[in-house]
C-alpha cells in the first residue's frame, strides 16, 4: 500500500453514478478505496479513472452483491486482509425498482428485490463494517448511508424505494446509537437529483404529484462527493448526522 495512504474506505455501488464519483473523490484525497459492485467491468473502469487522474491512487476492486450475506462477508474480509482495517463505509448501493408501475401492480419479486438491495444490503454492509471497526486497533470508524430525498418525501409510484429509504433513516439512527461505545460514527446523506444514469429521465420529464410530467433540475454528482468527503474527514468526535444535498431548484421545498 502507498505509504501516504492512511485511511481505508469501502464504497458500494461504485461502478457508476454517485458511488463512482465518491470513490474518485476519496482516492484523490489520499484514501485507499475498495470499490464494490455486482459487475467487475464497471469497477475496473472506476479504478482506471482514479489512476488516470492520480497515478498513485490506491483502488481495490471487489465484485460483490450486497444482498448476499456471504458476498458481503467476503468483501470485508478481503479489505481487512489487504489493509488491516476499515475507516469508512459509504453505504451507497441501491436500486429504484420498477419505474412508473402502479402500487397495485408491483410484483412481490420486484418489491423483494428493492428491499434486498436497499435495506438488507445496507444492513449487511453496515454490520460487517461495524464488526471490523469494533475489533480493530485503534477502534472506531465511520459509516455514511445514502438515504435519498425519498427518505423524506415520496415520488408517485415509488413505494418500494421510498419505504426502504425511510427505513435507512432508522438504520442510521440505530447505528449511531449502537456505535457510540466503540467510536463508530454514522451519518446519512440525502441526495436529490444528482445527474446519474438513474436520474436521466428527470431531464426529459418525470411524473409529478399532480400527475403531470415535468423536467427537473439536476446537479453534478461531484457536488455530492465533496459533501461525503467532508463528512468522512471529520474527526470521529464530530459527526454530520443528516445532510441534504440537492439540486437547488428541484421540487422539494414548497409546492414545486
Amino acid at each position: 500500500m502507498n505509504a501516504r495512504v492512511k485511511q481505508i474506505a469501502v464504497v458500494t455501488g461504485a461502478g457508476s453514478g454517485i458511488g463512482r464519483s465518491v470513490a474518485l473523490t476519496l482516492a484523490a484525497a489520499g484514501w485507499a478505496v475498495a470499490v464494490a459492485g455486482r459487475r467487475s467491468g464497471p469497477l475496473e473502469e472506476t479504478a482506471e479513472a482514479a489512476r488516470a487522474a492520480h497515478p498513485d491512487a490506491e483502488v481495490l476492486c471487489v465484485p460483490a452483491d450486497v444482498s448476499d450475506p456471504d458476498a458481503v462477508a467476503s468483501l470485508f474480509e478481503t479489505v481487512r486482509e489487504r489493509y488491516g482495517r476499515v475507516d469508512l463505509l459509504f453505504n451507497n448501493a441501491g436500486t429504484f425498482g420498477p419505474a412508473g408501475v402502479a402500487l397495485e401492480d408491483i410484483s412481490y419479486e420486484a418489491w423483494r428485490s428493492v428491499v434486498d438491495v436497499n435495506l438488507t444490503g445496507s444492513f449487511l454492509c453496515a454490520q460487517a463494517a461495524f464488526r471490523v471497526m469494533k475489533a480493530q486497533d485503534p477502534q472506531g470508524g465511520r459509516i455514511i448511508n445514502n438515504g435519498s430525498i425519498s427518505a423524506h418525501v415520496p415520488r408517485p409510484n415509488s413505494i418500494a424505494y421510498t419505504a426502504t429509504k425511510h427505513a435507512m433513516t432508522g438504520l442510521t439512527k440505530s447505528l449511531s446509537l449502537d456505535g457510540r461505545p466503540y467510536g463508530i460514527a454514522c451519518g446519512q446523506i440525502d441526495i436529490g437529483n444528482a445527474a446519474t444514469e438513474m436520474t436521466e429521465r428527470m431531464q426529459t420529464g418525470i411524473m409529478q404529484a399532480n400527475g403531470q410530467l415535468a423536467v427537473e433540475p439536476v446537479m453534478d454528482a461531484s457536488d455530492v462527493a465533496r459533501t461525503v468527503l467532508h463528512m468522512a474527514e471529520l474527526p470521529l468526535g464530530a459527526n454530520v448526522q443528516f445532510a441534504t444535498v440537492m439540486a437547488t431548484a428541484m421540487p422539494y421545498i414548497g409546492r414545486g
